[in-house]
């Protein structure tokens, strides 16, 4: 290996254009980390917030984007097992996946599953550990549960309607255009709304209300949401596409017994996310060998066209999942 490596930085905060290809020193594996030889990384709304200003990384990441890749581990720092050099992998990771090499936890890596590229593997990660802790772990669904999750078209979107899907829930989603609609119920949703001609209010009162919902839009869709609910519903934000900030009556939360809660990834623990990751590997990765779930892709773009992802995926357009060619 080099001691350089091709990279895109973000060189200050702004607009897709401030991603510019650099070098940087490679990073070398610590006690229980890797380091992955990146083939190809996830592009995630998280890093066009980090590259606006938005979304600072955590004190002890890279500073470079990208928190999901692919590609062959290519060196084990001290006290790893599990993994050896050569060994083909997907992997969540603190930041830095726009490089030739990154730096991750070894917990934090699974197997590229049987039958699936390179490509689509650097899809799974951020997806799908974001999905499982937020939809299974934190909201509990369960089979039969009427499940709602905003952004149908999405890459979370694309996953959560999948998972819920196969595990026996009722799936609603929103998008943005009949042709998105047709992607979320072709991937297994009961009925997909048209945000722009139909009010998801009403369509999920008149079939009891959602048990469960997963929203990144935030703003006006909180108390809408709120409203959606069936009785003792659960309401999971993950992100806040409107903004977090907005004026809510608490009463009926008490009076329905209404569950408000969210979470986000990149701050969790080493240990929250190993943790989350044996979970994939006992539930998910299973039905990711068998084929039963897979991203769905949108586009790809070389490294140093990052730029062009980023606008691509802060675009109305996209639906699923976008990746850089790396390696």
């Amino acid at each position: 290996m080099t001691e350089m490596m091709k990279a895109v930085e973000i060189s200050k905060p702004g607009g897709p254009e401030v991603l510019v290809p650099c070098e940087r020193p490679r990073p070398t594996a610590g006690q229980g980390e890797v380091v992955i030889k990146v083939a190809w990384a996830g592009v995630n709304r998280p890093d066009a917030l980090q590259r606006a200003g938005n979304y600072a990384p955590p004190p002890t990441a890279s500073d470079l984007p990208g928190l999901e890749a692919s590609g062959e581990i290519a060196e084990v720092g001290p006290g790893v097992t599990e993994w050896k050099v050569g060994d083909k992998v997907c992997a969540l990771l603190p930041g830095g996946g726009y490089a030739e090499y990154v730096m991750t936890p070894a917990a934090h890596c699974l197997p590229v599953p049987e039958g699936m590229g390179m490509k689509e593997a650097a899809c799974l990660p951020e997806t799908y550990f974001t999905v499982w802790t937020n939809v299974f772990m934190r909201g509990g669904l369960q089979a039969g549960e009427r499940f709602l999750v905003h952004g149908g078209s999405s890459g979370i979107g694309t996953t959560a309607i999948q998972l819920a899907n196969h595990f026996g829930a009722r799936v609603f989603a929103t998008a943005g255009s009949d042709e998105k609609c047709k992607v979320c119920t072709d991937l297994g949703a009961e009925r997909a709304i048209n945000y722009k001609s139909e009010d998801f209010v009403e369509v999920l009162k008149a079939e009891g209300g959602a048990n469960l919902i997963l929203d990144m839009v935030g703003g006006d869709y909180i108390p809408r949401n709120v409203n959606a609910l069936a009785n003792d519903g659960r309401l999971v934000q993950i992100a806040f596409l409107s903004g977090p900030k907005v004026e809510l009556n608490f009463a009926q939360v008490m009076a329905r017994r209404l569950t408000i809660t969210g979470s986000t990834l990149r701050p969790q623990s080493d240990l929250a996310k190993a943790r989350i990751a044996e979970e994939l590997r006992t539930h998910v990765w299973p039905l990711l060998d068998a084929g039963t779930v897979a991203p769905v892709m949108d586009s790809e773009f070389d490294l140093e066209n990052a730029a062009e992802a980023h606008a691509r995926i802060e675009s109305p357009g996209h639906v699923g999942k976008i990746v850089l060619k790396v390696g």
